[in-house]
């Protein structure tokens, strides 16, 4: 359900199928309802100062509000618009309230977990999720609803946030039978994960072996199907999973950046068996509310995707002697210099330490009909009518006591330069696989990445570019405590090319005889084949890639994972941030370790959900939710610095807990769309 009403006309009164005051029988609920998700629902209006109901017919009512404001309360469009916000909160957030608003979707005893095969129909009762809901609300409700539906159908109540959640939590399941989102959808059968459109030959493969024992004969007209998707999986038109992930994996992460549909498809064995899609043409549809796969019966004549002309172009990196610099001496612009992981955490350190940066531009673009979400913010930062400046100080306050930017040191690509031009070895390597690159031949290009990844591995480095390692790392680093070494390249981290695990990271290093052949090991990423195909298919010369590196301390992790400040399946959604978690460190859900548990917070109305419970079988208890939702709130902020001036676009952000109770940003990037 929404809130925010688009431009509609008033229904005709003589095609109008809305009822009031009816008994709600299934057939009726046919009559009346549309399909969400795959899922015949209705709108349900509760005006509790007349004792009746209103079942909304949804083809002519699309939202509860315009409903509610032109038909009940005889107002027009124009005059809910100018008073909108304040319209919401007395039908969302009062707690006195007049008019209870719901949706009653149908449901099959497949949909819960647990509970699949069985056959029956339930429906299923719920708010929006920025409604605010006591308890004693949510049982009139139920109980409203409860005796007017047909006794034969069992009705379960959906909290629609953790605040509900919680007000439930003093009620009888007896009183108020009820289902939560994860129990309700944890067994889907098909889950979207990027949304897109391709035609191409099905490749299906139960395990990685099978999937490399194929990969050289898989080109960019193949959809590729199997339980898990490596990481490494090479760019092609499509991936089908038939097990569940994360919408922030790895390999999701891939499929937004490059394009292409992505989708779980649980059932995909039984439609494979009965259609005989294995290696069939295909014409393969990702939506938020469908997912198809139709066979076809001809090779259909074929244009390259748009992955395959783009082009990524870019600023020559420098190479001249530059020192190591701790990372909160870095800029954004030092990218160029230090790589665009190490920069972005310097930008990270200057947002939170000069609190000068307007982390308010997010909320001030116009959500039509509103004039921008000011309002919204405050009330998050709990302020009331703030000044601009206010608001804008506030705004920077939260961020900076709630998450810090990491401590550590960047090695610029200077290093890098002086070790590749110390070895004739190496270079004439690096020249063979640049002829190589320049002839199209794939065919050796492998060969030649190894031999070069095995040199770099295992070439001693001039002792000045070991002096400058050793000697700028400060006591703490230098002690012999456990390090971690990650990748910054200027070839990651890229509106378009995310390189997402593309690159290197050693988080076990210890001493500086592992520090060295660490740095070498994410230098030596740098060629690997995997990572040479992916720039060359999108223009990046070999020349104009480098890498810089970072080095950290360890920090031990009481949580950790990855949030995006947007909902990755609805990319029209400007209130969610997405947000991925397991114990210990975020390094287990972007690897794919473990299956994360996953949330969504409103960074507008306010409120959180749970999604799924991954591998655990309970949430996150209601004192750590609220500490994500500050974490979410922070990410929305930030995204209207480092995604300026297109304060819309996403932010991919992993973070960690540590055991001391504060969150570290490990990493802030661009999220592709």
């Amino acid at each position: 359900m929404t809130t925010t009403p688009l431009p509609v006309s008033v229904a005709d009164p003589a095609t109008d199928r809305t009822v009031v005051g009816e008994n709600l029988s299934l057939p009726l609920f046919r009559t009346l309802s549309g399909v969400l998700a795959g899922h015949p629902y209705l709108k349900v209006v509760v005006d509790r100062a007349e004792a009746t109901w209103h079942l909304l017919d949804t083809a002519a009512h699309p939202f509860h509000v315009n409903y509610i404001a032109t038909r009940v309360l005889g107002m027009d469009l124009s005059e809910l618009d100018a008073r909108l916000d304040e319209f919401n909160a007395s039908v969302y957030m009062d707690p006195e309230r007049r008019f209870l608003l719901g949706v009653l979707s149908l449901h099959t005893d497949e949909d819960r977990e647990g509970r699949e095969g069985r056959e029956g129909t339930f429906l299923v009762l719920e708010t929006t999720e920025a409604d605010t809901m006591h308890g004693e609300l949510l049982e009139f409700f139920y109980s409203f609803v409860r005796e007017r539906v047909d006794g034969r159908l069992p009705l379960l109540l959906k909290p629609a946030n953790h605040g509900q959640e919680e007000a439930l939590a003093s009620v009888s399941e007896q009183r108020v039978p009820r289902i939560l989102g994860h129990q309700l959808f944890g067994s889907k059968v098909r889950v979207p994960l990027n949304a897109g459109e391709a035609t191409g030959r099905l490749r299906c493969f139960e395990t990685v072996a099978e999937y490399e024992a194929a990969a050289g004969g898989l080109g960019w007209s193949d959809i590729v199907a199997m339980p898990c998707l490596p990481d490494g999986v090479q760019r092609v038109a499509g991936f089908i999973n038939t097990a569940p992930i994360t919408p922030l994996s790895h390999t999701n992460v891939l499929a937004s950046g490059w394009g292409i549909p992505n989708a779980i498809v649980r059932d995909l064995d039984q439609l494979v068996e009965r259609d005989g899609l294995d290696g069939a043409w295909v014409s393969y549809r990702v939506r938020e509310d469908e997912i198809t796969l139709e066979r076809l019966e001809q090779a259909p004549e074929l244009r390259a995707p748009a992955w395959h002309q783009q082009r990524i172009r870019l600023e020559p990196p420098l190479l001249e002697d530059a020192p190591v610099l701790s990372l909160h001496r870095l800029r954004s612009a030092d990218r160029d210099r230090y790589g665009t992981k190490a920069a972005s955490l310097g930008e990270l350190h200057h947002v939170l330490d000069s609190r000068t940066a307007d982390l308010t531009a997010f909320y001030g673009r116009p959500r039509p009909p509103r004039k921008n979400l000011y309002g919204h913010l405050a009330a998050r930062l709990g302020l009331d009518a703030p000044s601009a400046a206010e608001l804008r100080a506030a705004a920077s306050a939260f961020v900076a006591g709630t998450v810090a930017a990491p401590e550590g040191m960047a090695l610029p690509f200077s290093l890098l330069h002086r070790f590749l031009t110390s070895s004739p070895a190496l270079q004439q390597g690096i020249g063979k696989l640049k002829m190589a690159l320049e002839l199209d031949a794939m065919g050796v290009l492998d060969s030649l990445c190894l031999e070069i990844q095995h040199l770099i591995r295992h070439t001693a480095m001039p002792d000045s570019v070991t002096g400058e390692i050793t000697r700028s790392l400060p006591a703490p680093l230098a002690a012999g405590g456990r390090l971690v070494v990650r990748s910054s390249s200027n070839a990651e981290d890229l509106p378009g090319f995310s390189a997402a695990g593309v690159y290197d990271s050693v988080t076990t290093v210890r001493g500086t005889g592992e520090l060295l052949d660490a740095v070498r090991q994410v230098w030596a990423s740098l060629l690997s084949p995997r990572s040479v195909r992916l720039r060359h298919q999108v223009g990046i010369s070999l020349d104009d890639t480098y890498m810089g590196v970072i080095i950290q301390e360890y920090v031990p992790a009481a949580l950790g994972g990855v949030l995006v400040t947007c909902d990755p399946t609805r990319r029209e959604d400007f209130r969610n941030v997405y947000l991925n978690c397991s114990p210990g460190s975020p390094e287990q859900v972007v690897e794919g370790e473990v299956l994360p548990q996953q949330y969504l917070y409103n960074t507008v109305e306010g409120g959180g959900r749970t999604v799924a419970l991954g591998s655990w079988s309970e949430g996150l208890p209601a004192t750590a939710r609220a500490r994500l939702a500050d974490l979410s709130l922070t990410g929305r902020l930030l995204q209207s610095h480092f995604s300026a001036p297109e304060v819309d676009d996403p932010l991919d952000i992993e973070w960690l807990l540590t055991d001391q109770g504060d969150f570290r940003l490990v990493q802030i990037r661009p999220y592709a769309l």
